[in-house]
């Protein structure tokens, strides 16, 4: 048997989880809905889910990854959150003072079927949806968009932190125009 997950460098990590790319499938669409069903059984009532990331903009290809917003009112909240969610088999991937990502889907082989990125986040910090929305509505730069991860893809298969990083003038030079347009 292999390293478990929590062995494993983040070199080795980023060769067994590379970046790839596929054409939007439509049924992203459906298990970002099913697996709210099951976050708000054991989340609060008062917690918000949004659907965001490449998969959530129609049109343009993505990592076949469901990202969820999960947005809260408090940073205890944040925590109580994460704590619920990593005993029900949720990897905690990163966390800062507001902010914590958790990942599930991801196995000692590789990909599940399925798989998908927590974020959780306070009300008032919510660029994804910001910049989800401009690419739904903006087709043009969302083939810009596309365009520069199929450029970046092959430059950083296995360098997530990199593919990052170098995405994130465009994403923020379109999330503050969205926010100045949607405020």
């Amino acid at each position: 048997m292999g390293k478990k997950l929590s062995q494993m460098t983040l070199e080795e990590l980023w060769q067994l989880f590379p970046i790839y790319l596929t054409e939007h499938k439509p049924y992203w669409s459906d298990w970002y809905h099913e697996e709210v069903v099951q976050l708000k059984s054991m989340l609060p009532s008062d917690v918000e889910y949004h659907h965001v990331g490449s998969t959530a903009v129609s049109g343009i290809m993505a990592k076949p990854i469901i990202d969820i917003l999960i947005a809260v009112n408090s940073n205890e909240q944040i925590m109580q959150a994460a704590n619920i969610l990593r005993d029900n088999n949720y990897i905690i991937m990163s966390t800062t003072q507001n902010r914590i990502s958790l990942n599930k889907g991801y196995t000692e082989t590789g990909f599940a079927e399925k798989v998908f990125h927590l974020h959780i986040r306070l009300q008032n910090d919510l660029d994804e949806i910001y910049f989800r929305d401009y690419l739904n509505t903006h087709p043009d730069i969302a083939k810009e968009y596309e365009k520069l991860k199929l450029r970046l893809w092959r430059e950083y298969e296995h360098n997530r932190d990199a593919y990052t990083d170098a995405k994130s003038e465009f994403v923020n030079k379109y999330t503050q125009l969205a926010k100045r347009l949607y405020k």
